[in-house]
């Protein structure tokens, strides 16, 4: 449940004097996500999100975030857009945490995404890093591999607890990466979480992305790798190559890759699969079960990771 702190109707009215949105009609929670808590609200204006930022997120970082949702939306990029304040600004205070006002999208995430749905993925992400070139601000990816192993060192001594053996493939994993990491790929804007719950759809057709909250800059080829994590992989933890051949072909029709970035995706791939793993596996071992913080079984990352050290070439996910 992504509901962490509640709200009262009468602090809600207090807190929308403060935007021109008219009379508050209704609100209600919405059940997912897991870092914020967010809400449905009607105006007599209009639709709108809520969202009241947790302790996961620094409110040092929603400036970058929200003015990213503006700038990208100017750009023609489907997204929400911060709502702004009757003195400008798009950052408020409400129940006390930092809140803003985020304008609805239409449309539906897909539990089973097709081909189609792939190749519509592909290409907007090719746009987003394309209209987010001349974004002004910057901020560091604070999931990168230093950021990992933050997450291994509060994890790694009951990592067999969840896998037996689990601790030594990390542990090589690691020495991996500081082997073979690349460190001059393109790089700008990504979204860095762009899963089929943050990319909404009506019908076959691609209507808007959502949830920067871990927005960065890194490599644009990581945030492609994130991808096909995210959105190639069957129920049964098999890679479809069709669905990465649509993904990547589609991306590569907006933004050709370079022949550095087709080197480096089996390793940036791998090192995608082991973010979200160990971001899970922390969690799952970490928080006690009832806590407000939603937890996620680490094991189908884990078999994610496993996949990816087998893969030799990019051809092996479709890329021509």
């Amino acid at each position: 449940m992504a509901v962490y702190t509640d709200v009262t109707e009468g602090e809600l009215e207090a807190f929308l004097k403060d935007y021109a949105v008219g009379e508050l009609l209704s609100y209600k929670g919405i059940a997912e996500g897991s870092e914020n808590s967010n809400f449905l609200l009607h105006a007599s204006s209009g639709s709108y999100i809520l969202t009241l930022y947790e302790k996961r997120v620094d409110k040092t970082d929603l400036p970058f975030f929200l003015g990213l949702m503006d700038h990208l939306a100017k750009k023609g990029i489907s997204c929400p857009l911060p709502v702004h304040r009757n003195d400008g600004t798009i950052v408020g205070q409400l129940a006390g945490r930092p809140a803003a006002l985020i304008t609805f999208l239409e449309g539906m995430w897909m539990r089973r995404p097709t081909v189609q749905h792939c190749r519509e993925v592909g290409k907007a992400l090719a746009d987003l890093h394309i209209a987010g070139m001349d974004f002004p601000l910057s901020r560091a990816n604070s999931l990168d591999i230093a950021g990992w192993r933050k997450l291994w060192d509060g994890s790694r001594a009951r990592a067999d607890e969840v896998e037996p053996g689990l601790a030594a493939e990390v542990d090589a994993d690691f020495a991996e990466f500081t082997r073979s990491w690349p460190t001059d790929l393109p790089a700008g804007i990504i979204h860095a979480d762009l899963f089929p719950d943050n990319v909404f759809f009506l019908g076959s057709r691609l209507s808007g992305l959502i949830d920067f909250y871990f927005a960065c800059n890194d490599f644009y080829a990581y945030d492609l790798a994130t991808c096909l994590n995210a959105w190639c992989f069957e129920k049964d933890y098999s890679f479809n190559l069709t669905k990465g051949t649509a993904l990547l072909a589609a991306y590569q029709a907006v933004r050709p890759l370079s022949e550095a970035e087709r080197q480096a995706l089996p390793i940036l791939a791998h090192g995608s699969a082991l973010r979200f793993m160990l971001t899970r596996l922390y969690d799952w071992l970490t928080i006690p079960d009832g806590a407000l913080v939603q937890k996620r079984d680490p094991m189908e990352y884990i078999r994610r990771v496993r996949f990816h050290r087998q893969i030799a070439s990019a051809s092996e996910y479709g890329l021509k």
